[in-house]
C-alpha cells in the first residue's frame, strides 16, 4: 500500500510541476515573440500516463487532457497525434514567429526548409514536406519541426528543449527567407555533416523513449 500511495504521490507531484512548466514555457516564448498564428497552443506530456496538459498560450492554465478520450464535443489537438507518434517528444508547440509562418507561402506549396546550418540539423533534424490529412505520417522521420495549417509545429524532448528549438527554427527561417526572397544562394550542407548531426539527434531520441517508457521525463541535452 506504501508503495502505490507512494507512486500515486510522485505522479501528482510531476503533474504539478509540468503545470507550472507550462505556465514558464508560455512567458518563455511570449517574450522572444514566438507565439504567433490564430490560436498558438503549447502541450506538454506526462510521462506515465496519457495524460497532457494542453491549452491556448492566451489562457491563463493549461486543461488536463486523457490523450485517449477527446474532450466534450471537441476533437483532439494536433499535439495528440504528435505525442501517440513520437515517444520521445515531451513537448508541443503549434504556432511560432513571424518568419516561420513565412515558409508556409513560399513556393512551390508545401516547401520545407533545407537544411542550412549544423545546429538546425543537430536538434530540429530533416523537416517534412505536409500536404493534406496525412501530416503526422512526416513525424516517422524524427525532424523536430514541419509545417500544420500554415504555422509552424515544433517539438522537443522537454519544455526547455521545446524552448530552444523554437528559438532556432526562427533563427533558421529567417536566414532561409531573406535569402530566398532576394534571391541569395542557398547551399545545403554538405551530406557527412548532416549524417553526423542527425545521427546524434536519433540517439538523444532514443534516449528519450527509453525514458518516456519508464515513466521518467526525457534528460536535457547537453552542448552539441
Amino acid at each position: 500500500m506504501s508503495s502505490r500511495w507512494s507512486e500515486r504521490a510522485d505522479g501528482e507531484a510531476l503533474a504539478a510541476s509540468l503545470r507550472d512548466q507550462w505556465c514558464a514555457l508560455r512567458e518563455r516564448l511570449q517574450h522572444k515573440q514566438l507565439l504567433g498564428g490564430a490560436q498558438p497552443t503549447l502541450t506538454l506530456r506526462i510521462p506515465g500516463s496519457a495524460a497532457m496538459w494542453h491549452g491556448s498560450t492566451q489562457a491563463d492554465e493549461p486543461v488536463l487532457l486523457d490523450g485517449a478520450t477527446p474532450p466534450s464535443g471537441q476533437g483532439l489537438p494536433p499535439a495528440a497525434a504528435v505525442l501517440a507518434r513520437r515517444a520521445d517528444v515531451c513537448a508541443v508547440l503549434h504556432g511560432g514567429g513571424v518568419f516561420g509562418q513565412l515558409l508556409a507561402s513560399l513556393q512551390p506549396a508545401g516547401s520545407a526548409m533545407p537544411l542550412l546550418f549544423d545546429e538546425q540539423v543537430r536538434h530540429l533534424g530533416r523537416m517534412p514536406v505536409t500536404r493534406g490529412n496525412d501530416w503526422a505520417a512526416g513525424l516517422g522521420q524524427g525532424g523536430n519541426v514541419l509545417l500544420l495549417e500554415g504555422q509552424a509545429l515544433v517539438l522537443g524532448m522537454t519544455a526547455q528543449r521545446l524552448a530552444l528549438n523554437a528559438e532556432l527554427f526562427e533563427k533558421c527561417a529567417k536566414a532561409y527567407v531573406l535569402a530566398w526572397a532576394t534571391g541569395g544562394r542557398i547551399r545545403p550542407l554538405p551530406w557527412i555533416v548532416r549524417y553526423v548531426a542527425n545521427g546524434r539527434l536519433m540517439k538523444d531520441e532514443a534516449r528519450a523513449r527509453a525514458r518516456v517508457a519508464a515513466g521518467l521525463l526525457p534528460e536535457e541535452s547537453r552542448g552539441y
